[in-house]
């Protein structure tokens, strides 16, 4: 089993152990690949668009985002995790996201992101969880998956680990311990079922890229999904990593 995780902050604190928690829940028997930003994608995008009217490969940070994304795609699960900051994610998730757009449904999503199954840790001092989360859940579904279990946490007046009320850190540790098990007892050698909502998505966008196509055949996203088969009869859903 391969694990893919990305640390929203370098910062070895609550989201951390959080984080550890869960992934120590394994029991040693799972492959994990690790990003921490900002290090591991230090580079705010720039607007450019040359990922959306040309070639992702052509992005100033290319070089960090097609690492991340080659891990993503070989994972079969992925562990993204952020603490609030101002009622959202981190600034350097965010910036992650951002380098992801063009693998967003209306432009061209992977295939092999479809089907895969994710989890989304976040904690945050008051409020602020929820929102957070829904910034990353956000681009996981529109990157094409349906499996999105998120496990986040309202701390009440403390952030430093071991300052935390023992009833409260027993709690989250049994939840996220929970969490894992049952990820683990998951057969990842089927995809993760597609729901009704990224489906209609698809189709959605489909209908858009059929008449974006008929104004400009050259246009970088309709060429995809014609080269992907999606205009026709074929469904990323059906096709298997």
């Amino acid at each position: 089993m391969n694990i893919t995780v990305i640390n929203g902050t370098e910062v070895h604190g609550v989201t951390y152990r959080l984080k550890e928690i869960f992934l120590n829940a394994f029991g040693g028997t799972a492959e994990i690949t690790e990003f921490y930003l900002p290090r591991d994608c230090p580079g705010f995008c720039a607007g450019c668009k040359a990922c959306f009217l040309k070639d992702e490969h052509l992005c100033k940070d290319a070089a960090y985002i097609q690492k991340i994304e080659s891990a993503l795609i070989k994972a079969d699960l992925i562990v993204l995790t952020s603490p609030a900051y101002v009622f959202h994610t981190t600034g350097a998730m965010k910036t992650m996201l951002d380098h992801f757009g063009y693998r967003w449904m209306p432009h061209r999503p992977a295939k092999e992101l479809f089907g895969k199954r994710a989890v989304v840790i976040t904690q945050c001092l008051g409020a602020g969880a929820k929102s957070s989360a829904k910034d990353i859940r956000d681009s996981l579904a529109w990157w094409g998956i349906s499996r999105i279990k998120v496990c986040r946490f309202r701390l009440m007046s403390e952030v430093v680990w071991d300052h935390i009320p023992e009833k409260k850190r027993a709690g989250m540790t049994s939840r996220l311990i929970k969490t894992a098990k049952r990820m683990q007892r998951t057969d990842y050698s089927k995809p993760a079922r597609t729901n009704l909502t990224v489906k209609c998505k698809f189709h959605t966008v489909r209908m858009m890229q059929t008449g974006l196509g008929k104004q400009n055949p050259d246009y970088t996203d309709y060429r995809y999904w014609k080269e992907q088969g999606w205009l026709d009869k074929e469904r990323p859903w059906k096709q298997r990593r």
